[in-house]
């Protein structure tokens, strides 16, 4: 099974509906153990969109 990205910083902003440590939803974080690899994929290159609109200044809640 893929590992969570969790990083144990767990604060949702309340802007943006993200989490702050690992850039994701809650509902991508209530319901990562059961997706599919596939679907953990797609949400690992959703967090790295994210990361990168964070560090542009750009708004990518994909």
């Amino acid at each position: 099974m893929m590992q969570s990205p969790c990083i144990k910083i767990c604060q949702i902003d309340r802007e943006n509906g993200l989490c702050t440590g690992c850039h994701r939803t809650l509902d991508e974080i209530a319901g990562w153990a059961g997706f599919s690899e596939n679907e953990r994929l797609e949400i690992l290159a959703d967090i790295d969109r994210r990361r990168d609109s964070r560090d542009t200044g750009t708004d990518a809640r994909a």
